[in-house]
């Protein structure tokens, strides 16, 4: 195991729950950087077409917005209750919003500020540790979703009892972390079908050791 000790940063990564000020800033572009490979090996599960409306709940930094609109000719959409986020996602995909393609809003997955049945894909990348309510949560991203539209989740962790690096951040972030049996456990609940899970050992974003990487797939 890595020597390696959130708590040598805390203040920093504390603003992984919701981003604030200059250290906020840093951590965001931090993480656009750190979850690349993430993230494009989580999209390599989703079918995209040309044609799908996208939301992506806690864009932060806004760089899944920006692959998002490389792949769909469609509007996408972003949606973070920090405003550091909102504005670095705005700043980094201003040419798309400014020709109407792009939309980034200040707001929260308890309450989302769309229609019913406006969207084909809800993305959810390494925020669903903070979420509230998961299961209520997850309605709500239900009821946003179109007939048959598909919710996603991507994650760089699954819970590990022995692991005192994951323990640290639990106890800094106040964080839930979830497996595949959560996952479809409480998706299912949520009134959700077609649940898949999978999964991969991939480099840790800080320590860069091997970790659990995990994205779940539901559908409407």
């Amino acid at each position: 195991m890595s020597d390696f000790k959130i708590i040598e940063e805390p203040e920093l990564f504390k603003n992984a729950r919701k981003p604030e000020g200059e250290l906020g800033e840093e951590l965001l572009d931090r993480m656009n950087d750190f979850h690349e490979n993430l993230a494009k090996w989580g999209i390599s599960h989703l079918n995209i077409s040309k044609d799908d409306v996208i939301l992506d709940i806690g864009c932060g930094g806004g760089i899944n917005i920006k692959r998002f609109l490389e792949m769909t000719c469609n509007k996408v959409y972003g949606l973070d209750y920090s405003q550091i986020a909102v504005k670095k996602s705005i700043d980094l995909n201003q040419k798309d919003i400014n020709n109407g393609r792009c939309e980034i809003i200040h707001g929260s997955v308890c309450e989302l500020p769309f229609d019913d049945d406006s969207f084909d894909i809800v993305t959810c990348f390494e925020t669903v540790y903070f979420w509230p309510d998961f299961v209520n949560n997850s309605k709500e991203v239900r009821r946003v979703l179109k007939k048959n539209g598909i919710m996603f989740i991507c994650n760089e962790a699954i819970p590990k009892k022995d692991d005192d690096r994951q323990k640290e951040l639990i106890d800094l972030l106040d964080m839930k972390i979830y497996g595949e049996d959560d996952f479809k456990h409480h998706l299912s609940e949520s009134g959700f079908s077609e649940i898949t899970c999978f999964s991969k050992k991939g480099p840790d974003s800080v320590t860069k050791e091997d970790t659990d990487w995990i994205c779940a797939i539901a559908r409407k």
